[in-house]
């Protein structure tokens, strides 16, 4: 298994792991080709703070998994001008390749890119089963961290 930064060329890779993450079944070509290209729209715009990191199959199957982390600039200290926050975001693994290890490979990769920006905190907003894995990597609840959840949604901003 290798993991490497996603690309340009995994646009459509990245666009069908996000697809059945979130809807469980084979996108059909038409939906995968949009998303894609909405994907790649999106990705372009914010390259620059949203990296993408990508588990290949060894025998050249394809992307398997990913693991995205966006930095975010934080507000200055005095003496520390440049901030920076993180939060992992995405982290989808193909479930015919779960069990070996490959989501804790990516989401390592993805800490430490963050960390090596100067990267303090990392957060992640995790679904239940995946809590273990994360607390094995370093993670861990905090009663400052706290979360709002939207409770109307607008045209432009559906809630999902």
């Amino acid at each position: 298994m290798r993991i490497d930064e996603a690309g340009a060329a995994d646009v459509l890779d990245l666009a069908r792991l996000v697809h059945l993450d979130h809807l469980d079944e084979e996108p059909t070509r038409e939906d995968l080709e949009a998303f894609g290209v909405e994907l790649a729209e999106w990705w372009a715009v914010r390259g620059s703070s949203h990296r993408c990191f990508v588990a290949r199959a060894p025998d050249g199957g394809g992307v398997v998994g990913m693991a995205w982390v966006a930095i975010v600039p934080r507000v200055p200290r005095p003496g520390v001008p440049d901030r920076l926050g993180a939060d992992l975001q995405t982290v989808f693994v193909r479930p015919e390749w779960r069990g070996r290890g490959i989501g804790t490979a990516l989401v390592r990769a993805a800490v430490e890119h963050a960390e090596r920006l100067g990267v303090l905190h990392t957060t992640i907003h995790s679904g239940p089963r995946s809590v273990p894995v994360y607390e094995r990597l370093g993670f861990g609840s905090s009663p400052q961290l706290l979360q709002r959840t939207a409770v109307s949604a607008s045209p432009e901003h559906p809630l999902r």
